[in-house]
C-alpha cells in the first residue's frame, strides 16, 4: 500500500516538470556519455582488428623466428597446410646518400609478399615494378620521413650495406605496419634477393624471419597453432594469427581506454556531487510539502519512496541521455576519428559498453542520492511552524551508510572486473577516493578560515563579505572544492606525471645515456672499431659486449609462463650475453660469479629486481632457446641491472663456454662529446657499412612523442571531469542566486556601491577558485609522486608551469561561473527583494 501511494505521489510531483533538475541530468548524462564514449571506439578499434586481423598480419598465420630463417624441416611444415607462404626479413640498417645517414628499418619481402592487402607507393605503380631491377641496381621503396631526411627523389641511388639501391617511390601505405609495432626508424622495403652482398644478413646479425601463411577458409586456427607448438616445441618460434592480428596493439588499445574509463569514473563522480548537490537543493525547496504529508499521516517510508521513485525515474533518463550521446557522437565523428587512427575501426552500436557505461552511471546516481534522501524522511510536521530544515541531523541512519559502502565496492568490482585490471583499477580508482577525501576535508577547512579570517578583515569590507560568504552554507563552498578540485587534480596529476617522465626521457637521461648504440658488430671488426674510438679524444667511454638473443622457454623444468606468468621477461625473446668475469661497475647483490675459465655446466647471472618480481631463488635453472637450440642453465648470482641510464643491460649473462659456437655479434655503446657525433658516426659507417648506429637522442625524441599521444589522450578524458566540474559549478552559483541577491539588497540598503558588491563577488569567487586550484594541485602533485615513484621508478619535482596552470585555471572557472549569475543580483532593486522576504 505504501509503495503505491509513494508511486501516486512521485507521479503528481513530477508533473512540475524537469524544473530544478536539470543540473541532475547535465552531470550524469555528460559522466555516462563519456565512459559511453571511450567504450564505443575501443570495441570499434577491436572490432576492426578482428575485422582486419588477416590483412594487419600480413596473412592468416605468422611465425616468427629470431636470428635465423625456418629450417627445412619448419619450411615443409608450412608448406604442407598453407596454400601460400610469404618470407619476410626484417632488422635495422643504415641507408646512406654521400655522407648523410639514416637509421631505417627494413622490410626484406618475397614475391608473394603481401598475401592479403595491397601496397600503396607515389607515384602510384605495382611493387613488382618499383623493386625491379634496373641496369643493375635493385629499387626499393622508403617512408617520405626517411627520403626527406636523405634529401632523395624517385630514381636518385642510396646505400644500404655495400650495396647501392635506386629510390623508386614514396611507400605511403603497408598494409601489415600494425603488426610490426613500435619501430625506432622510417621503413624501407625492397627485395630479400637484393640483400645478396650487402653484408647485412650476417651471422649473427640482430635480425627477425617472419613466416606469413595464407591457409585453407575452413582452418581451424587454434587446432593449428597447437599443432606448431608442439611440433616446434623449445624452437623459438612465436605464433600470431589472424585472430589477433596485432597483439601488442590490441593489448595496449585495452590498456589505454581501460584507463580512460576509469578517468571518466572521476567525472562521473564530479557529477555525482552535481547530482547529490542538485537533489539536495530540490528536497529543501519540497520540506514544506514534505511536511504537509507528514502532517496529514504520511509515515517516513512514503516519503522516501515517494522522492526515491522519482529521482530513479530522473537517474534512468539522464544515464538514457548519456547512452545516446556516448554511442551517436563516437558514430558521427567516425570519419574524422579513422582518418586520425593508423588502426582499422568498425564503428556499430555495441552493447557492452553502453552496459557498462549505464550500471557506473546508475549506481553513481543511486550512491549520491541515497544521502539526502534519507535525510528527507527526518522532516517533521513542526518544520511548517519553522523557517528552514535546520534540526535534521548530518548524517543519514546507519543502514543507508552501510548500503552506500556496498555500492561503492560494486563500483570498485563491476570496474576491476570490466577493465581486466585489478592493479591499474585499485590505484586509479584509490587516487579518486583520496582525491574526493582530501577535497571534502579542504571544504570544511575553506570554511573555517573563512569564518577566522572574516573576523580579522575589518576594515575591508570588501574581504570582509566575500569570507562571510564563503563561511556561510549559501555559497556551496563544499560542492565548488569537490567539484571543481576533482577535475583539477585530475588535469594536475597527468600534468606532473607527464612532465616527470619528460624530464626523466629528455632532461635528465642524454646527460647520463650514451651518445650511440652500435649494433651488427662482426667479431673481426672490433679491433678496428674499437682502435678509431680509443684514439678519440671527444669519447670518454665505450663498452662493447657480446649480443644474442634468446626466449626463456622453461624455469626449473616447468613452462616459463606458468612460473613467472605474464612478466615481460619470458614475453618474447630477450638478450643474452657472455663474460668471462664481471667488469668494475657490476655489482653482486647475491650468490658467486664462475670462476675464471669455467669450462663445466651452464651457469646464469640473472638481474635482481626482476629474479624478485618472477620469484626465482639461487640454484633455480632456465631452460633458454637461442637460435633454435635449447640451453639449459643453473642461476648462479644476482646483479644489480640499471635500464634507466639508456646503457647496456642484460637480463641474462652465462658463462663463455655455455654459448662456445653459437653465431653472435657484438653490441657497442659509445660516450662521446655531442661535437663529435657526427664524425664518429661517419668514419664508422664508412669503414664498416654493416654495422646500424642508433642515435640516442633520436630515439628519446620517437619516444617523447609517443608519450605526448598519451598525455594528450588522458587529458581529454580530464577535460571531460572538469566540464562536469564547471557544469556543478554553475548548478552552485545558480542555488545561490537568490542569497546573493539578497545579500546585495541588504547591502545597498545599507549604502554599499554596486562596483563595491561586484567586487565582493568577484573576489569570494576567486578565493573559492584559488583554494580548490590549490588543494586540486597538492592531491595532484601527491598522485604524480605516486606514480613517478612507485610505477614509472623515476624522480620527482614539481612541474611548475603546469602547477600554475591548474591554480589559474581554478580561479577563472570560478569567477566565470559566479559571474554569469551575479548580474541578476547587482540589478536587483532592494525595495522588491525585501519586501518579497517579510
Amino acid at each position: 500500500m505504501s509503495l503505491r501511494l509513494a508511486a501516486r505521489f512521485a507521479r503528481r510531483e513530477m508533473r512540475g516538470g524537469l524544473r530544478g533538475f536539470r543540473l541532475f541530468l547535465a552531470c550524469l548524462a555528460l559522466g555516462v556519455a563519456a565512459i559511453a564514449a571511450v567504450g564505443s571506439v575501443r570495441s570499434a578499434i577491436e572490432a576492426g582488428l578482428e575485422r582486419e586481423g588477416a590483412a594487419i598480419l600480413g596473412g592468416a598465420a605468422e611465425l616468427d623466428f629470431t636470428f635465423r630463417f625456418a629450417t627445412p624441416e619448419e619450411r615443409d611444415w608450412m608448406q604442407a597446410r598453407a596454400t601460400r607462404v610469404s618470407e619476410i626479413a626484417e632488422f635495422r640498417s643504415m641507408a646512406v646518400v654521400g655522407d648523410e645517414r639514416a637509421l631505417t628499418q627494413i622490410k626484406a619481402i618475397d614475391d608473394a609478399y603481401p598475401l592479403v592487402g595491397t601496397v600503396a607507393l607515389s607515384p602510384d605503380m605495382p611493387l613488382t615494378q618499383a623493386l625491379a631491377i634496373t641496369d643493375g641496381i635493385a629499387g626499393a621503396v622508403m617512408e617520405r620521413a626517411l627520403s626527406d631526411r636523405l634529401g632523395l627523389s624517385p630514381g636518385d641511388t642510396f646505400q644500404l650495406g655495400t650495396k647501392t639501391y635506386r629510390f623508386s617511390a614514396l611507400l605511403t601505405r603497408e598494409p601489415d605496419s600494425a603488426a610490426s609495432g613500435f619501430a625506432l626508424g622510417p621503413r624501407t622495403l625492397l627485395y630479400r634477393d637484393a640483400l645478396e652482398g650487402a653484408g647485412l644478413l650476417a651471422s649473427g646479425t640482430l635480425f627477425n624471419s617472419k613466416y606469413r601463411l595464407d591457409l585453407p577458409p575452413d582452418t581451424d586456427l587454434e587446432a593449428l597453432e597447437t599443432d606448431a607448438k608442439e611440433q616446434f616445441t623449445n624452437s623459438g618460434m612465436r605464433w600470431t594469427d589472424a585472430r589477433n592480428g596485432a597483439p601488442g596493439v590490441a593489448q595496449f588499445v585495452r590498456r589505454l581506454s581501460a584507463f580512460l574509463v576509469l578517468v571518466g569514473l572521476s567525472g562521473l563522480a564530479v557529477g555525482g556531487v552535481g547530482v547529490s548537490a542538485a537533489v539536495r537543493a530540490y528536497l529543501n525547496g519540497k520540506t514544506g510539502t514534505i511536511a504537509t504529508l507528514r502532517a496529514l499521516g504520511a509515515d517516513r517510508t512514503t516519503i522516501f519512496q515517494t522522492y526515491f521513485i522519482q529521482i530513479g525515474i530522473l537517474s534512468l533518463l539522464g544515464v538514457a541521455i548519456g547512452l545516446t550521446l556516448g554511442a551517436a557522437v563516437p558514430m558521427l565523428l567516425s570519419p574524422l576519428i579513422e582518418a586520425r587512427l593508423p588502426l582499422p575501426t568498425t564503428f556499430a552500436l555495441y552493447p557492452r559498453p553502453l552496459i557498462e557505461a549505464g550500471l557506473y552511471g546508475l549506481l553513481t546516481a543511486l550512491a549520491f542520492t541515497l544521502w539526502p534522501l534519507a535525510r528527507s524522511q527526518d522532516v517533521r510536521a513542526a518544520t511548517l511552524f519553522r523557517d528552514s530544515w535546520s534540526g535534521t541531523p548530518r548524517l543519514p541512519a546507519p543502514r543507508y551508510l552501510v548500503v552506500i559502502t556496498l555500492i561503492a565496492a560494486t563500483l570498485i568490482a563491476l570496474a576491476g572486473w570490466f577493465n581486466g585490471s585489478w592493479f591499474l583499477t585499485l590505484w586509479t580508482l584509490g587516487g579518486i577516493a583520496g582525491a574526493l577525501l582530501i577535497l571534502s576535508l579542504a571544504a570544511l577547512l575553506i570554511r573555517f578560515l573563512a569564518r577566522r579570517g572574516a573576523r580579522l578583515a575589518r576594515g575591508h569590507p570588501r574581504l570582509r563579505w566575500a569570507l562571510a560568504a564563503i563561511s556561510g552554507t549559501g555559497e556551496g563552498a563544499g560542492a565548488v572544492v569537490l567539484s571543481l578540485g576533482l577535475g583539477l587534480s585530475v588535469l594536475a596529476a597527468v600534468g606532473q606525471i607527464d612532465g616527470n617522465l619528460r624530464n626523466a626521457i629528455t632532461g635528465n637521461l642524454p646527460d647520463v645515456a650514451p651518445s650511440y648504440f652500435f649494433v651488427d658488430i662482426q667479431k673481426d671488426q672490433m679491433p678496428g672499431y674499437t682502435e678509431r674510438l680509443e684514439n678519440d679524444p671527444a669519447v670518454s667511454r665505450i663498452q662493447s659486449v657480446p649480443m644474442l638473443r634468446g626466449v626463456v622457454t622453461q624455469i626449473n623444468g616447468i613452462p616459463a609462463a606458468e612460473v613467472a606468468g605474464d612478466h615481460w621477461v619470458v614475453r618474447g625473446d630477450r638478450g643474452v650475453t657472455y663474460a668471462e668475469t664481471p667488469d668494475a661497475e657490476t655489482k653482486i647483490t647475491a650468490g658467486e660469479w664462475w670462476p675464471k675459465d669455467y669450462t663445466g655446466p651452464p651457469l646464469i647471472s640473472f638481474a635482481a629486481e626482476e629474479a624478485e618480481e618472477m620469484g626465482l631463488v639461487l640454484g633455480d635453472t632456465l631452460t633458454i632457446n637461442i637460435l633454435g637450440r635449447d640451453i639449459t642453465g643453473t642461476i648462479t648470482s644476482f646483479r644489480e641491472v640499471d635500464f634507466s641510464t639508456a646503457g647496456i643491460g642484460f637480463i641474462l649473462t652465462m658463462n663463455p663456454a655455455a654459448l662456445a659456437g653459437a653465431p653472435h655479434t657484438f653490441i657497442s655503446t659509445v660516450y662521446a662529446e655531442e661535437q663529435a657525433e657526427t664524425a664518429i658516426l661517419r668514419d664508422l659507417a664508412s669503414a664498416y657499412p654493416n654495422i646500424t648506429a642508433i642515435r640516442v637522442r633520436d630515439a628519446i625524441d620517437r619516444v617523447a612523442s609517443v608519450l605526448a599521444g598519451l598525455a594528450a589522450a588522458t587529458s581529454y578524458g580530464a577535460l571531460a571531469t572538469l566540464l562536469t566540474g564547471f557544469i556543478v559549478l554553475i548548478g552552485a552559483a545558480a542555488a545561490g542566486a537568490d542569497a546573493r541577491t539578497y545579500e546585495a539588497a541588504v547591502l545597498k540598503t545599507l549604502g554599499a556601491s554596486r562596483a563595491r558588491i561586484a567586487a565582493s563577488f568577484i573576489l569570494r569567487a576567486a578565493l573559492l577558485g584559488l583554494f580548490a586550484g590549490t588543494v586540486a594541485l597538492f592531491a595532484g602533485a601527491l598522485g604524480g609522486w605516486a606514480v613517478s615513484t612507485y610505477i614509472m621508478e623515476t624522480d620527482f619535482t614539481l612541474i611548475w608551469p603546469s602547477a600554475l596552470a591548474i591554480i589559474l585555471g581554478g580561479v577563472l572557472a570560478c569567477v566565470l561561473a559566479g559571474l554569469g549569475f551575479a548580474l541578476r543580483s547587482l540589478n536587483a532593486r532592494p525595495a522588491q527583494v525585501l519586501r518579497a522576504r517579510e
